[in-house]
């Protein structure tokens, strides 16, 4: 059994993700569904081989995976595609969970994301952030924004990123790309770093921790442009996460720091569609006076009002996103309430 020609299987049935796991069948997922692809089970042993085989061709020692028990990293076969490859330990054998990633950049419109997500690409500095679920196509917005920037902008963009997934070439920009532990300890000293190599703009793949979103704002603060995720639903639930991170004390400070930096939200879900597919749906929020005093006061929670008026300046709040979608007939009823942020509010709309 060759890896190769499992991965190759995986790109030809246009699957988002490969599951090598001992005990099944090797899977794939397609449109949120997960399917087998080859009949055969994998035994503990085959899947060790399969994995053996993506470390020789990542040019990676095997053995940071054996001590630490997990491994994330990227690699790319010639003439197929890329691949974010996490590899664990799971009762006593190796697993491992492949992210599909084609050679090549998204396409913003093929995405179906909005113009006033892309319009972004002109913000000068401060942050803007795209957040949402795991697999919800947060790193191929950021990608489409950072292309567009590197087509339209002579800047030097700098991107820290666990693993690389998309390749950005040299274009109007200068772009260095630096992968957690490859080529950086992690986050925080990256992002310490970047600050000194004359950047226009930093993308920073993760806000994951309490060093690296206090880096972050003060990097927003000194006149970059800051890109970065999280994952939460929601422009309130964003801000509310970022503060929480911080001492009690600190709060406060916290919050007029963000309603000076910040500059928009997107929000983004998959949802599933009638007749199979996912289909996007976008909050965008961009901070104006009125979002800056909600964030400075603590009043989050009154934001989705600002938002729904907000609606000539490219604003939208998710839940104005999937009632569009349900009255286009996209999504069912069903779905549309489930992924509501105000189920309630839209089941009576609907």
């Amino acid at each position: 059994m060759q890896i190769r020609e499992i991965l190759n299987k995986s790109l030809k049935m246009e699957g988002s993700d490969l599951f090598l796991i001992p005990g099944s069948q090797v899977c794939i997922k397609k449109d949120g569904t997960i399917f087998p692809i080859l009949d055969s089970r994998l035994m503990p042993a085959d899947s060790r081989e399969l994995i053996e085989q993506i470390y020789r061709i990542a040019g990676r020692e095997i053995q940071s995976l054996l001590d630490r028990g997990d491994d994330d990293f990227s690699f790319s076969v010639q003439g197929s595609g890329r691949f974010r490859c996490n590899a664990y330990k799971q009762r006593n054998s190796l697993a491992a969970v492949i992210r599909i990633v084609k050679f090549g950049l998204p396409d913003s419109e093929a995405m179906h994301i909005p113009s006033s997500v892309m319009d972004l690409y002109e913000t000068k500095n401060g942050m803007i952030l795209v957040t949402g679920p795991a697999g919800s196509g947060k790193s191929t917005t950021l990608a489409c924004l950072i292309d567009r920037i590197n087509r339209e902008k002579n800047n030097h963009i700098i991107t820290i990123e666990d693993p690389i997934e998309f390749i950005h070439s040299h274009q109007k920009s200068l772009v260095s790309q630096r992968e957690i532990e490859h080529d950086t300890e992690n986050y925080g000293a990256a992002l310490r770093a970047a600050l000194r190599q004359s950047p226009n703009v930093i993308l920073l793949g993760e806000m994951r921790d309490f060093e690296t979103i206090q880096t972050a704002l003060t990097a927003a603060e000194t006149g970059q442009l800051l890109l970065s995720t999280l994952h939460t639903v929601g422009a309130a639930k964003t801000i509310d996460r970022i503060v929480d991170v911080f001492p009690a004390h600190q709060q406060g400070q916290v919050r007029i720091q963000l309603s000076m930096v910040l500059r928009a939200v997107v929000s983004q879900q998959l949802l599933p569609a009638v007749g199979g597919g996912l289909e996007p749906v976008f909050e965008i929020m961009v901070v104006n006076p009125a979002i800056q005093n909600l964030i400075r006061e603590g009043k989050v929670h009154q934001m989705d009002n600002v938002i729904y008026a907000g609606a000539d300046a490219g604003m939208q709040t998710m839940d104005s996103g999937i009632l569009r979608l349900y009255q286009e007939k996209k999504i069912t009823a069903e779905t549309a309430v489930t992924y509501a942020v105000n189920p309630e509010v839209l089941k009576r709309k609907l």
